[in-house]
């Protein structure tokens, strides 16, 4: 009976004693996965911030930059930048001119078209265009001058386009309006709102009144 007793005592006490070894053990289970898993919710976090801030980062940075770009097999412009950023990542891909850049666009027989200068372009790759930013000056092959702040050239299209203020060099005159449309040689143009015009007579610019006049709320046309 004693012995009996003693067994009965002894499985209660390992009873008791396996139920507390396996109540700690989960307690423990649970702090250590309370510890952990805002740790790997952080981890994967910063891993997803890393992410994106990768996508945001350029695929390719090129300093002190003088190439040729073709398409097709053709030569089409010369490209002088400081530097030169591609984001073929983003949504749309473009490639970032934001410390100057320098254009020459060549025509089929690579004759220079127009010479191009501005403080900041952007090229989207996919749609082909240009949007040039920031005392932007263009020199056609006939020498006209055109000086505005922001235009877009559109290869697809042929064509060349602003809405901002743009002032236009001619050998004979200068004219300044908003709105302004070309083909991509700069030989046929529009300004859609012309605000002056001004003629050039022995190296002084005389304005017309009366010209300048007439002219307000008008386009201005020039053919090849």
């Amino acid at each position: 009976m004693k012995q009996l007793l003693s067994d009965n005592m002894s499985y209660a006490y390992n009873h008791k004693t396996y139920s507390t070894i396996k109540n700690i053990t989960a307690a423990f289970f649970a702090a250590v996965m309370f510890i952990l898993f805002p740790a790997c919710s952080g981890n994967n976090k910063n891993l997803s911030d890393a992410i994106a801030e990768n996508d945001t980062l350029p695929s390719m940075t090129s300093l002190g930059v003088t190439t040729l770009v073709s398409d097709s097999g053709i030569t089409r412009y010369k490209i002088v930048t400081e530097e030169w950023l591609i984001f073929d990542k983003k949504n749309p891909p473009y490639w970032a001119f934001e410390k100057g850049v320098y254009l020459e666009k060549f025509d089929t027989l690579f004759r220079i078209d127009a010479s191009i200068k501005a403080d900041t372009a952007y090229y989207y790759e996919k749609k082909k265009l240009w949007e040039l930013k920031g005392n932007v000056q263009i020199l056609s092959q006939r020498g006209d001058k055109f000086e505005t702040q922001q235009l877009f050239w559109d290869e697809k299209k042929e064509k060349v386009y602003s809405d901002k203020f743009i002032r236009i060099e001619q050998e004979d005159k200068s004219i300044t309006g908003y709105g302004f449309e070309s083909n991509q040689e700069l030989t046929e143009y529009e300004i859609k709102n012309t605000t002056g015009m001004f003629t050039i007579e022995d190296n002084a610019v005389v304005t017309s009144t009366q010209q300048t006049n007439s002219l307000h709320n008008n386009s201005i046309k020039r053919d090849r």
